[in-house]
């Protein structure tokens, strides 16, 4: 063997494949199939949802869950379940909070019904436009009613869907009690601003045209909006297509590295 080829087998042996780089490259490919697969589990998740829901906003309206309940209410259990209430507004005790509808931006009016047997649920009335000033007409009331009472033959029906209550987030204002400043929908803390603790942990929205006739400012209704956005099965062809790309660099560039190889072996003969 001559020195040149002697001094070319070094190089020859550098080009082989990099175990760091392969070792990459299968992290890679695992970790975008993991995470393509549990994108279709999330889709799977997400149809189910979308189906339980829709069976949920279409059916018959069912008497709210009774006090024994309560603790048990879930999201998953019992939200956009479709209701009907029957009983007294208490008015007075109505809560303004900022919304921004497909009306425009304004307040939704969370006011607290006195069902006829004796129970306290909130109910979102509707929207009103931000014109109508509604934090300064719906000022925070000290102490809210005697027990709760509500003649039968003074009673209103309301159909809709049960919610749960809204929490803050991180792109959410805090609600400011004190100031009657209400972002979010805390039917807990709206409840023990007006003096109403031990009503229900959850709230109705209420469908089109559910207010009585004195209902104040004839807020619209029915605008609850059902739609859960599903983007699961984009997010994992895409992760696959991650994998399959990295598998196909690394087999390129296997094939590369083989072909090299070859041509450099040829040339030492």
């Amino acid at each position: 063997m001559r020195e040149s080829d002697q001094a070319a087998v070094p190089g020859a042996a550098g080009k082989r494949s990099n175990p760091f780089l392969v070792i990459l490259a299968l992290l890679l490919i695992v970790l975008f199939a993991g995470l393509g697969t549990w994108q279709v589990y999330r889709l799977q998740w997400k149809l189910d949802l979308i189906a339980r829901v829709e069976a949920r906003v279409h059916a018959a309206p069912v008497a709210p869950p009774p006090a024994a309940r309560w603790a048990g209410i879930t999201a998953a259990g019992d939200e956009y379940r479709r209701t009907v209430l029957r009983g007294t507004y208490l008015y007075d005790l109505t809560t303004p909070v900022q919304a921004l509808t497909e009306q425009g931006s304004g307040y939704w009016l969370l006011t607290p019904l006195c069902t006829v047997d004796g129970q306290i649920i909130i109910v979102n009335r509707g929207f009103i436009p931000s014109d109508l000033g509604a934090p300064t007409r719906y000022a925070a009331q000290e102490a809210g009613p005697a027990p709760c009472t509500a003649a039968p033959s003074a009673a209103t029906t309301i159909t809709g869907l049960l919610r749960i209550g809204e929490q803050g987030g991180a792109f959410t204002r805090n609600n400011d009690p004190a100031a009657n400043r209400w972002f979010v929908r805390d039917i807990r803390a709206i409840a023990a601003a007006r003096g109403v603790p031990q009503a229900a942990p959850f709230f109705v929205d209420a469908a089109a045209d559910q207010n009585p006739p004195d209902s104040p400012d004839r807020p619209i209704g029915g605008l609850t909006v059902v739609k859960f956005p599903n983007s699961h099965l984009v997010y994992a062809v895409t992760w696959y297509a991650l994998a399959l790309m990295v598998g196909g660099a690394w087999w390129w560039a296997m094939r590369a590295g083989v072909r090299t190889r070859a041509n450099d072996d040829e040339r030492d003969n």
